[in-house]
């Protein structure tokens, strides 16, 4: 009977190809940035990651031989975005399977900060993840699809009526409505733009969160506490160990 492992195996091979590329903190880091928030030059990513470009150009390097990047030029800008339709998705996946083990099997408690915080005017932490979750497992929002573009609204959205926001009622005005803002503690997006902002605005009217002075920490509050884990149930199993 044939082994199960074969060094000739096609699928096999790109998996593991796949894995040895993903096993480097770098050219993951480069990866989940271009799928969350669309093409990036080689100075903005080195930037966002807080490596050096030479650096970087190594590895971005060796991602483009992969295929797992392709990059186009722009006048004398180098763009970089993802090379393989679904890579968006593995990554994805593989960051929530992560922080569902973070979840279940650490036992150092969630900080404050660590629970909600803001990123610029829009609610990040695991308040902000849980939050973009629901919104595209709702199909509220479609998913980002590694362009960039601004995220389109989905089918239903009684998704924001339940977080207090009505999305057809606000004029973005010059900013774009709705994109994906990598968080980078968790490797999973939260909701920039107009309506990220009007999400943090409907929890800190609702008293949901309150800000705590100086400091980018949201605090939750005995309401938050009481209402968040109802809409959002994996963010309610976090607030006991917070």
């Amino acid at each position: 009977m044939a082994g199960w492992v074969d060094p000739d195996d096609g699928l096999l091979s790109s998996v593991t190809a796949l894995a040895r590329e993903l096993a480097d903190p770098v050219r993951l880091t480069a990866l989940q940035l271009l799928a969350a928030e669309g093409p990036h030059t080689m100075i903005q990513l080195a930037d966002a990651i807080g490596v050096s470009a030479p650096r970087l150009g190594n590895h971005l390097a060796q991602l483009r031989a992969a295929g797992l990047v392709a990059v186009e030029h722009t006048g004398r800008h180098a763009v970089y975005r993802l090379g393989r339709a679904g890579l968006g998705e593995v990554l994805t996946a593989l960051a929530r399977y992560a922080n569902d083990r973070d979840l279940t099997l650490t036992e150092r408690p969630t900080s404050p900060i660590d629970l909600a915080h803001t990123c610029y005017d829009h609610v990040a932490g695991r308040l902000g993840v849980a939050v973009f979750a629901l919104l595209v497992e709702r199909s509220a929002l479609r998913p980002p699809d590694g362009s960039g573009d601004e995220l389109a609204l989905g089918e239903d959205t009684s998704a924001f009526a339940a977080l207090g926001v009505d999305p057809t009622a606000i004029e973005p005005g010059r900013r774009k409505l709705a994109t994906a803002c990598l968080d980078k503690s968790h490797r999973l997006p939260h909701l920039g733009g107009v309506l990220g902002r009007a999400v943090l605005d409907a929890l800190l009217a609702d008293d949901l969160v309150r800000r705590r002075d100086d400091t980018r920490e949201l605090l939750l509050t005995d309401a938050g506490r009481s209402r968040l884990p109802a809409l959002l149930p994996d963010f309610g199993q976090l607030l006991g160990s917070a």
